[in-house]
């Protein structure tokens, strides 16, 4: 059970979420004219959704499943992993329909795992699902030790892209390059070991509880990792070629020193990591990027709500404040953008909406910025509803005036998660394996095949896409759980396995909503439990009075 010291809910965040619940429904916007499908209702078995999001993690293990993996068409794989270069990393995580393991989206989807559990680990404890989050995360972190053979050395990639491209096989058939690919302090790479420090940072505290030992080995890597990233800098990309088409570092490293800072200062409460926020929030962009999107790659959305919440509990210096409040404007920006309510800074100051009420960024996995928007909207609207500043600072304010209170933030950020769901026009669940209607192609190599323990025939690299790639009906295996990337600007959505920018899934899509779907199952089984009492006689009478 959680300890209610590291995962309390406050009761003025409760009131504020579930009146929010109430009338989170009638966010999305009407549909567009002339729509031939409508929209599912907006109530939605958010206890199903976390259970089958957990799932999903199993799926995309490498290495030795343990004796307890419930995603039964999988076996083990990559048990050579490192072997080449004499180091052992064999573990972590497949981030996609293949079986590259990248260092960097790896990380954040522990990061966003953590962080999930941080704001709403009693729920997911609650709906009973708290060991299988935990594994979930120490399945990465295990990684991420392993991968971190020096002080000044991480292991950022094992596999090529490239040539596991060429191939449509099942990973445990795999024949394609294991290649390991590394950074170090001639060749640095200060995004990814970041990143890495910021989820065995964030992990840390998740595990502070339930393991102190691991929690403090997490701890040390992190705070190695970023003395690592900070002193040696550099974009990894440019010390590992192969990673530039997949993974580039567009945003650069700056974001990840910041997020990486923070995240320990929240683990150790040392001041000088929130020194080092602030004396670098403008050289480092903190306070000068106004952003529209968060994801694996562009974090300062995500450091401008962290450094927010430090603002908003009080949990700083007073020489800090006027740097975290340029801090908080941009995170507001943020908010606003989402919800479309900047009315300054031209056309593009909020994020492009689909006719159904979706979050549009680009066309490529667009599912990664609805859920990573609707976790930081939900967390935001915690923050102000619990801040112990003035009351004033219990609502957003907007580029250009209007603002928005907290239960409207927390309204937008549901109505993402219940668009995913299958309150949108479609009337499809974008989370495989939940309700009626789900994608039945993914672009998944091993769901895409007959199970490797129903078939051991070795199936090669050419054959996979011969035999199964190329078949039009629906996957053998169901990759429950997996949020895919999603329909376009207009709501429109192919299931086929090779439209791979919207049936592809991420990990980084489904580690967010692990602690909303939590969450939300907590309000809706309070607001049913509510709604006997709410018509009674006795109840009326008291609302009449």
């Amino acid at each position: 059970m959680a300890s209610a010291g590291l995962w309390l809910r406050p009761g003025r965040l409760g009131e504020v979420l579930a009146v929010a619940l109430l009338f989170a429904s009638a966010a999305l916007p009407s549909l567009a004219a002339g729509a031939d499908e409508s929209p599912s209702p907006a109530r939605h078995d958010y206890e199903d959704a976390l259970h089958k999001s957990l799932l999903y993690f199993e799926a995309q293990r490498s290495g030795r499943l343990p004796h307890g993996q419930r995603v039964a068409w999988r076996d083990h794989s990559g048990l050579t992993d490192g072997l080449e270069q004499g180091v052992d990393l064999v573990g972590g995580y497949y981030d996609a329909g293949d079986h590259v393991k990248f260092g960097l989206p790896m990380a954040f989807t522990v990061t966003m795992l953590s962080w999930s559990l941080l704001e709403y680990g009693a729920d997911v404890a609650d709906a009973g699902e708290l060991a299988h989050a935990l594994e979930s995360i120490k399945w990465g972190t295990d990684y991420f030790i392993k991968a971190h053979t020096k002080p000044h050395e991480l292991w950022a990639e094992v596999g090529d892209g490239d040539t596991d491209h060429y191939c449509w096989q099942r990973p445990e058939d795999m024949t394609t390059s294991r290649q390991a690919y590394k950074v170090d302090r001639d060749r640095p790479g200060s995004d990814v070991a970041g990143e890495t420090a910021a989820a065995m940072a964030a992990a840390s505290m998740v595990f502070r509880e339930h393991n102190p030992h691991y929690a403090s080995l997490l701890l040390h890597h992190a705070l190695q990792l970023f003395e690592f990233a900070d002193t040696y800098r550099g974009k990894y990309d440019s010390s590992i070629a192969e990673v530039k088409s997949y993974y580039a570092s567009v945003s650069g490293y700056h974001d990840e020193l910041l997020w990486a800072a923070l995240w320990l200062h929240r683990a150790t409460g040392r001041p000088e990591f929130l020194d080092y926020v602030v004396d670098n929030a403008h050289a480092f962009g903190g306070t000068g990027w106004a952003i529209t999107e968060f994801s694996w790659d562009v974090k300062y959305a995500g450091v401008q709500i962290l450094a927010s919440r430090l603002l908003l509990n009080g949990e700083h210096s007073p020489r800090h404040r006027e740097t975290l409040e340029q801090y908080r404007s941009k995170a507001e920006h943020y908010v606003c953008a989402c919800m479309g309510r900047n009315a300054a800074g031209g056309a593009d100051a909020n994020a492009e909406r689909s006719p159904g009420g979706m979050i549009y960024i680009r066309q490529w996995n667009n599912m990664q910025y609805v859920t990573s928007a609707a976790f930081l909207l939900s967390a935001y609207s915690g923050y102000l509803s619990t801040s112990s500043s003035s009351a004033s600072g219990a609502a957003v304010t907007c580029a250009g005036g209007g603002g928005a209170s907290a239960g409207e933030v927390f309204a937008a950020a549901v109505a993402q998660v219940d668009y995913v769901l299958g309150s949108n026009p479609r009337g499809m669940s974008y989370l495989v394996g939940y309700g009626s209607r789900y994608p039945a192609r993914v672009h998944h190599r091993a769901a895409s095949i007959v199970p490797y323990k129903h078939s051991k025939e070795f199936i090669g690299c050419a054959q996979g896409f011969d035999d199964w790639f190329v078949r039009k009906g629906a996957n053998p295996n169901v990759v429950v759980g997996a949020i895919v990337g999603g329909p376009d600007r207009r709501d429109r959505f192919r299931d086929h396995r090779d439209n791979y920018m919207q049936t592809e899934a991420c990990t980084y899509n489904t580690a967010p909503m692990v602690g909303m779907f939590a969450m939300l199952n907590r309000l809706a089984r309070a607001e049913s439990a509510a709604a006997p009492a709410a018509s009674s006689p006795a109840a009326d009478q008291s609302v009449n009075r």
